[in-house]
């Protein structure tokens, strides 16, 4: 059976997205796309079986010829062609300074994506469906590693029968299932629904309130940029913009004219780091990583990223480590962080603390999109030799994905293991 365990753990890997991109949510991830990174570069997105996107968002772009449709008010077309944007503004909910530069999400049938950062009172703004490069964050399910994520269309406001439900109302129908809120590790974030919105609202949707999560010790966002001289921050306030327009060789100089200018500004050098991953200079990316802990210990997102680096070249000493220290200061926003932590602990043979990790990976991923959970958790009980849990957990993997390429094998150690039970029950009674 070992032989079999070591290529499902490497498909495993691969199928989440480890050795797929050697180039993030999610920690989903973190993945690596960063990782609960509220302000800045996020490239650990999609790391943990949650799937790979590698589409450009397409909600909420209206068409610029729309399909004429007969029960359609005749002044609609004016209407499509007008830019639609949103703006608000973000708090904490015990009235403390907000820190600069979170993120601002835009939320369509679950699928977050990153539309603008915040200014340094908590303002943003951004113009709805407009490309951005920001990859996506190990905290956005369903992204893969330094992609921009997604697969488009109005996120699931159709009905089976391919009508609208909402009516012949196109602004309607694209913001049906979609949602405003703010990302910042650490913290709950408030919710604003934009189902009745439509162009002619004011842009203005009200204040988006954060909660502080009690269990969380570490930060997405650096202390230590609170204290960068005025060019440092206009230098990464200005990489910022430039990943959100997708220029990432802009944004690349920019965070390194930061760094330059204030060597301990930790936010700079993880996205600066996340930039190098993107381009696949790992050593470069590796080097910025450790500035940024250097410069803050306490900042999450480089131990997610080198975590899920080391897990994609299989150094599970080192990813073991990394994802380990970073799950600790924050348990809560890299969901994306635990399955490749149980991979790494479970080739460490430190099967107490894999059997810890991956059960948390299947607590959290209540759609069971990476059953290999199970299958992983399966092996490590042969370790514990808790053969009944052992039959149990790679029934939920063949009950999850009935379409797996080792169904037959899986199937086939199952029966050995009932026939092991059985056997050893009727000796028990004699």
């Amino acid at each position: 059976m070992k032989n079999a365990v070591l290529f499902l753990l490497f498909a495993a890997v691969t199928a989440t997205g480890l050795h797929a991109q050697a180039g993030s949510s999610t920690a989903g991830g973190s993945t690596t796309g960063t990782s609960g990174s509220a302000g800045g570069v996020s490239t650990t997105g999609g790391t943990t079986g949650s799937g790979t996107g590698t589409g450009t968002p397409s909600i909420g772009r209206a068409p610029s010829q729309p399909q004429q449709n007969s029960n359609a008010n005749p002044n609609q077309s004016l209407n499509i062609q007008r830019p639609i944007f949103i703006s608000g503004k973000v708090m904490m909910d015990d009235g403390s300074p907000i820190p600069p530069n979170v993120v601002i999400q835009r939320v369509c049938a679950g699928n977050p994506r990153s539309a603008a950062y915040t200014d340094t009172k908590g303002h943003f703004s951004f113009q709805w469906g407009q490309s951005n490069g920001v990859a996506i964050d190990a905290s956005e399910a369903g992204g893969g590693f330094g992609s921009s994520g997604g697969s488009g269309g109005f996120g699931g406001a159709q009905s089976a029968g391919g009508s609208n439900p909402l009516g012949s109302d196109p602004f309607a129908y694209q913001f049906a299932s979609c949602e405003i809120r703010a990302q910042l590790g650490g913290y709950r974030s408030d919710s604003v629904n934009l189902i009745n919105r439509n162009p002619m609202d004011n842009p203005d949707i009200g204040i988006i309130v954060l909660h502080r999560l009690g269990n969380v010790e570490g930060t997405s966002i650096s202390m230590t940029s609170l204290m960068a001289p005025k060019d440092a921050k206009k230098s990464y306030e200005k990489g910022l913009q430039s990943v959100l327009k997708g220029k990432s060789d802009e944004a690349t100089k920019e965070f390194e004219k930061a760094v330059l200018v204030y060597p301990k500004y930790a936010d700079a050098w993880m996205n600066l780091g996340r930039l190098r991953l993107q381009q696949k200079d790992f050593e470069p990316a590796k080097d910025a990583m450790m500035k940024a802990i250097e410069a803050d210990p306490k900042l999450v997102g480089p131990y997610i990223d080198l975590g899920l680096m080391a897990a994609r070249q299989m150094k599970w000493e080192e990813a073991g480590k990394y994802l380990d220290k970073g799950l600790k200061l924050d348990p809560v926003d890299f969901p994306n962080a635990w399955y490749p932590a149980a991979v790494a602990g479970y080739n460490l043979k430190k099967y107490d603390l894999a059997e810890k990790h991956v059960r948390e990976a299947i607590k959290i991923d209540v759609k069971h999109r990476n059953p290999r959970s199970q299958y992983l958790l399966g092996l490590i009980l042969i370790e514990k030799k808790d053969y009944p849990g052992v039959a149990e957990q790679f029934r939920d993997y063949l009950k999850f994905s009935p379409n797996a390429p080792d169904f037959e094998k899986v199937k086939d150690q199952i029966s050995q293991l009932d026939k092991f039970l059985a056997e050893t029950k009727e000796a028990s009674k004699q």
